[in-house]
């Protein structure tokens, strides 16, 4: 069975940030992941990850102003400069709290945007990440999400994302494969896992519709759990949904699947 990782962004949030390290122990998770650790200082989120015995899976790398619509700055040409200090700032952390793999969310395409630019500014970002991460021992991903969601997001598709990858042309760019946003983009999750395994570093789920948690939705979960045995999927699977009531009351689907 995979490791599953809690992603303290939308699980345990009847609790404040740093005291969800704890909840997420006491469910039974041993790792975590969440959208950004830089509000916290990184010694501070260290001490709760030593106290609860848990690894730091996954966070993103910095994503411009979240609370004000941003969602990735990777493909805009006029903020290369406040990309690559948000590639210091995540190494800073990254190396503080033993992560390593960060993703990079795109960003959403601005309306009328020059097509070409905005590609060779996203391979040329990625193309820095990924050289800079791989000399402080971090990996890279980028994450596909849906456009129902997220409208004009830039990354939609696992075919794309390879192809971007592919531009790139740096061993140190892997894929984010959230099983929620494929299903809606693209579906045949098993057989699109299984061809591109070697280019996947990290799966994160959640059931559709709703993106609550497994069992609520139309995919079969225990089905892919063992499928990703099957084909050998080594990594992480990130716990990234939103609980249909509370996290506890929610966490009925781990014992189900043999997850606890």
């Amino acid at each position: 069975m995979p490791r599953f990782a809690a992603n303290l962004s939308m699980l345990f949030t009847e609790q404040d940030f740093l005291d969800r390290f704890a909840a997420a122990a006491e469910a039974g998770f041993t790792g975590v992941e969440y959208l950004f650790p830089y509000d916290y200082p990184a010694e501070e989120i260290k001490a709760r990850l030593d106290a609860n015995g848990l690894t730091q899976v996954l966070f993103n790398l910095p994503a411009g102003d979240w609370a004000g619509g941003d969602r990735g700055i990777a493909i805009f040409p006029e903020r290369v400069e406040e990309f690559r200090a948000g590639v210091d700032q995540a190494i800073a952390y990254a190396k503080v709290l033993g992560n390593t793999q960060v993703n990079c969310l795109a960003g959403i395409r601005p309306q009328g945007a020059d097509e070409a630019a905005v590609e060779r500014t996203f391979v040329e970002n990625l193309r820095y990440a990924a050289e800079k991460l791989q000399a402080a021992g971090i990996r890279l991903v980028m994450e596909m999400i849906n456009t129902r969601d997220i409208p004009r997001f830039y990354l939609n598709t696992t075919r794309q994302a390879l192809a971007i990858r592919d531009k790139v042309g740096h061993p140190n760019l892997y894929l984010q494969y959230d099983i929620y946003h494929m299903q809606i983009m693209e579906g045949d999750l098993a057989r699109t896992i299984e061809s591109n395994l070697a280019a996947i570093n990290h799966v994160q789920l959640a059931d559709n519709p709703g993106r609550n948690e497994p069992g609520t939705g139309e995919i079969n979960y225990r089905f892919l759990f063992e499928h990703l045995d099957r084909v050998g999927y080594q990594g992480w699977i990130g716990c990234e949904y939103k609980p249909a009531t509370t996290t506890a009351a929610g966490l009925g689907w781990m014992k189900a699947h043999n997850v606890i």
